[in-house]
């Protein structure tokens, strides 16, 4: 395990926003080789931080920025999973690590409207997705395999465990607060 790659990506993550003074548009995109150039390499996530619940996903915090700026965590999917309709409220960025993941895009619901996949894409190891409320991030995500655990590294404006976000019936429309927590908190 590599443990100096992963020390390496916060490092210069964390240069990357100083350098950005906070324009989202610039964290997504100089962040995105960044995040690409971690999950290119399968040699660093330690065991705890990989391992699958039986049914559901995990969130493991890997990272908080010691001013909070930012959060790193390691997403893992049981076979088959998808999760609910929900948003993050802040910018974020997504790669995959192992396995393969698929994206199902929404809009903001209209209240007592059933809510209409607007699209929905495929991401394979390498592969970097962005989410903010300026470039969509009401979203549903699946593990596209059904025969193994896929995992996902996320980056998040602040501190992702402990913001609050909504989750959505997609039947109705409804909107709902939640707040996501980490599995190994």
């Amino acid at each position: 395990m590599t443990a100096s790659r992963f020390e390496n990506f916060v490092s210069r993550f964390g240069a990357m926003l100083d350098a950005s003074q906070g324009d989202e548009a610039r964290i997504l995109r100089e962040g995105t080789p960044l995040l690409r150039e971690l999950v290119s390499h399968d040699d660093w996530l330690a065991p705890q931080h990989a391992r699958s619940p039986e049914t559901g996903y995990a969130q493991y915090l890997l990272h908080l920025d010691p001013q909070k700026r930012f959060s790193v965590v390691s997403f893992v999917w049981s076979p088959g999973v998808l999760t609910p309709v929900h948003d993050h409220t802040v910018w974020g960025l997504v790669g995959v690590l192992r396995g393969a993941e698929l994206c199902h895009e929404y809009d903001w619901p209209t209240a007592g409207q059933p809510m209409q996949r607007r699209t929905s894409h495929r991401l394979d190891p390498g592969d970097i997705d962005t989410v903010s409320p300026t470039v969509g991030d009401v979203h549903a995500v699946e593990n596209a395999l059904k025969d193994r655990p896929s995992i996902s590294i996320h980056v998040y404006a602040g501190d992702i465990g402990r913001t609050e976000r909504h989750v959505f019936d997609a039947a109705t429309g409804a909107v709902k607060p939640f707040v996501s927590g980490y599995t190994n908190a």
